[in-house]
């Protein structure tokens, strides 16, 4: 049993976040200058819509991500922040869109993400394809990691995306086996274990996924996670602490230390993954540029 914890005793009864838990402001010049950047053309990014505590560090090598497919999911996962309901319709112009704010705000790697579109036929991959192309022809320089959802394990969706070649395609376990029904509620453990493996499969260079910590897991259903991805042959993985969006969201059961994230990137490493983020602040695309090396 995992020991190396700060517990929370009751969603009322709550512990202040630990000091390792404490976000500097992102400084720096290139920060300054995209950050006015993205004021001045008004331009989405997922860093700065979910205040993501990297954002300086990513931002000042050259990174950044992106969410497409409108910020509306089919799906009510308990971890997250994103509004559940009916999406929009979706924006075919979004491709080019994406694609423009990078070259704007000259991204040197950048991150695409979605959310689930369980409502549309290609759940969203015909987008998600096009997306890419346009980034490949207006972008030539930029490399690019894909962080897609599972497509309800549909091979042809998940095609459309080996077929324009990512240098890294990466999908979120998100938990370990015996919390993914509640914390991920409509997604399947095994499912998305099935999508790495088909990725890697079928030719995709690098693979990745991540995992949050503190919702109830132990110690040895962390390991196993991590036995389970290097089975799917997943090449990076990335570890952080879960954090409550909001009171409606799934309760922090604990705050995992330092040591104990050290501890789980020895093992990672041991396991014979390429790169391993593990820290209470690391998020999927933490260090993304160098995942593709």
């Amino acid at each position: 049993m995992n020991t190396d914890v700060a517990p929370i005793k009751s969603k009322t009864e709550r512990k202040p976040k630990p000091k390792w838990l404490r976000v500097k402001l992102p400084t720096g010049k290139k920060y300054t200058e995209l950050r006015s950047l993205v004021d001045r053309y008004d331009l989405h990014t997922i860093c700065t819509s979910g205040s993501c505590p990297n954002m300086g560090e990513c931002w000042s090598e050259g990174t950044a991500t992106f969410m497409i497919l409108g910020n509306i999911c089919t799906r009510s996962c308990g971890f997250c922040g994103v509004k559940t309901g009916r999406p929009e319709t979706v924006d075919w112009d979004e491709p080019e869109k994406v694609a423009r704010s990078i070259k704007i705000m000259k991204i040197k790697h950048a991150v695409v993400t979605s959310v689930d579109r369980d409502d549309l036929k290609d759940m969203g991959s015909i987008i998600w394809a096009e997306t890419v192309k346009a980034i490949r022809r207006m972008n030539p320089e930029t490399t690019l990691e894909t962080l897609i959802p599972d497509f309800q394990g549909n091979e042809r969706n998940i095609d459309r995306i080996i077929e324009v070649m990512p240098e890294v395609v990466s999908h979120n376990m998100e938990t370990v086996k015996r919390l993914t029904r509640e914390v991920r509620i409509q997604a399947k453990y095994d499912r998305s274990l099935a999508v790495l493996k088909y990725l890697k499969d079928n030719g995709v260079r690098r693979t990745k996924s991540g995992i949050m910590l503190g919702l109830g897991e132990q110690e040895g259903e962390v390991i196993q996670t991590l036995k389970d991805l290097r089975e799917a042959g997943v090449d990076v993985v990335t570890i952080g602490q879960y954090l409550q969006p909001s009171k409606k969201h799934l309760p922090v059961k604990q705050f995992i230390t330092p040591d104990q994230f050290k501890k789980y990137e020895e093992v990672g490493l041991e396991l014979g993954f390429r790169h391993v983020e593990s820290s209470a602040l690391v998020r999927s695309s933490y260090k993304a540029q160098k995942h593709i090396n």
